[in-house]
């Protein structure tokens, strides 16, 4: 995690670039993040990059998530609970390929006010996840920023040679699973800004932790491999990421909303205001698998549930034909303004 290296400053900018209250760019390194970096081949985070090794007869999955405060984190939010977010959406994306996590690097973008207590506390959110996902930090890049917060991290993970989960490989008569409950990011969102009208405080409180901390299903994941036939996870919107499914498989989907598994606390919002359902089905943010599977599949996901305890819902179908429909208990169309979040 060598520190970026900028061009000498304009006059003035010094707090942009330059931490003068507390350590400096490489104590700070070495204090908060060298002791996640144990792997050897991470160099103790002295070199400008990591050695990464893939095991015997495996492949390796890559991929990349950036938050950014105010967008995907609230700016009062504990940085312990920001490292831990960050990290888990990447692990999420590593269980919808099917791919066991190995290891991450990490940018952080900071301005100089968050200072190092800030980072004692996000150090530790990561520690915290390293140690319960066995996953290791290798290196990465620290920079400063006038802000917001900028993070990003690209993870590392292996999965056996041409087991990996992709979205392309939906059918005609697939049914459409689900991890977990959906809605609750999305509504956590409303209830950590303080505008779930209704809710009681049990359920804002468990609404704002799963918009906080996600739990990505990573043990679940891989052992969907050689069973779904398309996988993603839920960020965006469950609407918008199955269109994302159905486009690149080529393929059509249906939505049951009386199937779609709520918690108590998303059933009691839509109690208050069955408006919100429309947040349900595409507000995201919930980081659970979304994917399709033949019927037959159905008591390997049941035993898979019982083996992980992680409810697998059937929420819908996959057709011929193109886009994604949602049907209420009546079976008439919900037509939805948006499918998903889209950052353009």
């Amino acid at each position: 995690m060598a520190p970026h290296r900028a061009p000498e400053p304009p006059a003035g900018a010094a707090a942009v670039t330059e931490n003068r209250t507390g350590l400096g760019e490489f104590d700070r390194i070495a204090r908060f993040f060298a002791p996640l970096a144990a792997d050897p081949d991470a160099f103790g985070l002295t070199d400008d990059a990591a050695l990464l090794r893939s095991s015997p007869g495996r492949e390796l999955v890559v991929t990349v998530d950036a938050m950014v405060e105010g967008v995907h984190f609230l700016p009062d939010d504990p940085a312990e609970l920001v490292a831990r977010k960050l990290l888990r959406v990447n692990l999420s994306d590593l269980a919808a390929m099917a791919a066991a996590p190995v290891g991450y690097v990490l940018t952080t973008a900071l301005p100089a006010q968050r200072d190092d207590v800030w980072l004692a506390d996000f150090a530790r959110g990561l520690a915290l996840d390293q140690a319960t996902y066995g996953i290791r930090l290798l290196g990465g890049d620290s920079v400063s920023t006038p802000g917001p917060i900028t993070l990003t991290v690209t993870a590392f993970g292996e999965v056996e040679p041409g087991r990996a989960v992709r979205r392309n490989g939906a059918r005609p008569d697939d049914l459409v699973w689900v991890t977990g409950t959906i809605g609750d990011g999305a509504l956590g969102l409303l209830a950590a800004t303080g505008r779930l009208v209704g809710a009681t405080p049990p359920h804002r409180e468990f609404l704002a932790d799963r918009y906080r901390l996600p739990q990505p299903r990573s043990g679940l994941g891989p052992a969907l491999a050689g069973l779904a036939t398309a996988m993603l996870d839920i960020s965006d919107g469950l609407v918008g990421d199955l269109g994302h499914i159905v486009e690149t498989s080529r393929v059509a989907a249906e939505i049951d909303a009386a199937a779609i598994p709520l918690s108590a606390a998303a059933t009691a919002a839509l109690a208050i205001d069955p408006a919100r359902l429309s947040l349900v089905l595409s507000g995201g943010d919930d980081y659970e698998l979304l994917f399709t599977a033949p019927p037959h599949a159905a008591e390997d996901f049941r035993r898979l549930a019982d083996r992980h305890k992680v409810p697998i819902t059937p929420i819908g179908r996959i057709r011929a034909g193109r886009g994604v429909t949602v049907r209420d208990a009546e079976g008439v169309e919900i037509r939805l303004s948006r499918g998903g979040y889209r950052h353009f």
